[in-house]
């Protein structure tokens, strides 16, 4: 049971390492066709697999070689042009690219923010005219009110808080004077 297992283990990674193969033989071929130099991070990425894949596989580094040693410049001007012309067509492509999705994005905020003023106009229109100012006014008095009633609840803090302590200051008093009258309660008093 446990070697079907390794099998289809094995098979799959097989057939995971081939379709990175085939990737990087596309990304191969394009580099080359485009004229772009063949380095290790920007394949790794068009080919959609690890710089590591492309240093360890042998057969990866074999491809790789191979391109680099067919693709190799020759001297003169029209191969110096033909290179950087796909580079410029690459960013031009890469800025249109850029340019239509915040375009798209620009036209998105822009929906967004008519909606939003849209409720502000229509939360407004509902209001009859001079209610806005007796909103306000009434919010300020409300403030003020609070503000008040904060004072007043500080207050009665601070009195109750005098109170316990007056009230623990009697308790004591009583405490002290009972303390004084113990020993006259307890003995007989004398006989005439």
């Amino acid at each position: 049971m446990s070697t079907s297992r390794t099998d289809a283990a094995v098979r799959a990674r097989r057939q995971a390492t081939q379709e990175m193969l085939q990737r990087l033989q596309t990304a191969l071929a394009a580099a080359v066709r485009d004229h772009t130099p063949v380095t290790v991070a920007p394949l790794a990425r068009t080919a959609r697999v690890s710089r590591t894949f492309l240093y360890q596989n042998q057969q990866a580094r074999a491809l790789i070689e191979q391109v680099t040693r067919t693709s190799r410049p020759q001297s003169g001007t029209s191969s110096s042009r033909s290179r950087t012309q796909p580079a410029w067509r690459e960013r031009a492509l890469n800025a249109e690219d850029a340019l239509t999705q915040t375009q798209r994005e620009i036209r998105t905020q822009r929906t967004r923010i008519a909606e939003l003023l849209g409720k502000i106009r229509d939360l407004e229109h509902d209001l009859p005219e001079g209610s806005l100012q007796r909103i306000v006014t009434e919010n300020t008095s409300l403030k003020q009110h609070v503000r008040q009633l904060t004072q007043d609840n500080q207050r009665l803090q601070e009195r109750l808080a005098s109170a316990r302590q007056n009230n623990r200051f009697l308790d004591k008093h009583i405490a002290d004077l009972e303390a004084q009258l113990a020993p006259y309660l307890t003995t007989p008093p004398p006989r005439p």
